[in-house]
């Protein structure tokens, strides 16, 4: 989602993570474009999961998704899709493992973690075509294409799954309301304790970074938030001064909160009722901002429509069911809640395609 005011950067949280930039004016101009919900004047908050009473308004109707040309070469996924988890903050408390390898935090009530690790370790996994509805779109065209020719560069498929690895940084608390510019840093200190230290090896990755319980990343569940998450990339000047902040080249990440600190408003109980529904929206966010990172890697240089919106934007809210609707999709790791994603294939929100290699 398109959302156009500066923001300065935090020369601070940027030579925390071992890199300095120099910091940007802020402005007080909010030029939303049509339709986008109130209350989100930051530019980098790409793909902006709205809460429930933001609303979607008529983001399912209209044009379809085009090409923007790619941004420092890059405009999707185009290799299997790399997930890493980053569990920011010594707010998540001990760390164990449980029966099933899964990294369990004594700070987490609602037992996010484990859920988010099924969720990415699942993708790709028993023949799932949630992931298909991705695949359709492409790279290496011309910037405004809506259609992919045979033979070109398609989003990739995360055959087998796409959890790459889990972090949990405990060395200081994460901060009760961290900037965008603080959520970047630590997704490129991620990289780093990863070993993705150059532009190849960030190529098809994704960092996300979960906060803790109780805490208000970049405004969330505060009076004026409005959202649930958002990604974005290191390079994005609005956020923190362009690509030279990061030595390892381009960094997508995502800011992914404690989803279930909003209850219904994000999602909670949205598929399923009573206790089956509690991590609903947990998984429907956290599959809405992975899907628009590996159709717009580097936003916007990957699909996006007239209005600014991604394909996940498109669908957000959707209601329950159908061929659109969010609704319980099976991996290897277990059922989970997710949302349709826009198809241009059907100029409208899909929940299944088949996968296009």
């Amino acid at each position: 989602m398109r959302l156009r005011a500066l923001t300065g950067l935090s020369a601070l949280a940027l030579a925390a993570a071992g890199f300095a930039a120099a910091p940007v004016a802020q402005a007080a101009q909010d030029n939303r474009p049509a339709g986008e919900f109130a209350g989100q004047p930051h530019p980098y908050r790409h793909g902006a999961h709205p809460t429930k009473e933001a609303g979607n308004s008529a983001k399912a109707a209209g044009n379809n998704l085009s090409y923007g040309g790619g941004v420092d070469g890059i405009g999707v996924t185009t290799g299997a899709p790399k997930v890493y988890l980053v569990f920011w903050g010594s707010q998540w408390g001990t760390q164990g493992t449980n029966s099933s390898g899964y990294t369990t935090l004594t700070g987490d009530p609602k037992g996010e973690a484990v859920r988010a690790q099924q969720l990415f370790k699942g993708l790709g996994t028993n023949s799932e075509t949630w992931s298909g509805v991705m695949t359709q779109y492409c790279e290496g065209v011309a910037a405004g294409a809506t259609s992919c020719p045979t033979g070109s560069t398609h989003v990739g498929y995360p055959t087998g799954g796409a959890l790459a690895g889990v972090w949990v940084d405990g060395s200081a608390a994460a901060p009760g309301q961290a900037s965008g510019n603080q959520l970047a840093a630590e997704a490129v200190k991620a990289a780093g304790h990863f070993g993705n230290t150059t532009a190849a090896s960030n190529r098809n990755v994704q960092y996300v970074v979960l906060s803790p319980t109780g805490t208000h990343p970049d405004g969330f569940n505060t009076p004026n938030g409005g959202f649930c998450a958002w990604h974005d990339w290191n390079g994005d000047t609005t956020l923190s001064g362009g690509a030279a902040s990061s030595p390892y080249g381009d960094v997508a990440f995502t800011n992914d909160p404690y989803v279930t600190d909003m209850g219904s408003s994000c999602g909670q109980n949205y598929v399923n009722s009573g206790s089956a529904g509690n991590l609903d929206g947990v998984t429907i966010v956290y599959g809405h901002e992975y899907s628009e990172t590996i159709t717009d890697q580097n936003p916007a240089g990957g699909w996006t429509d007239s209005t600014g919106y991604e394909n996940a934007d498109k669908c957000s809210w959707n209601g329950v069911g159908g061929t659109g609707g969010a609704q319980n999709v099976t991996f290897a790791t277990g059922s989970f809640a997710m949302q349709g994603t826009w198809s241009n294939g059907v100029s409208g929100c899909q929940i299944s395609h088949a996968v296009v290699h």
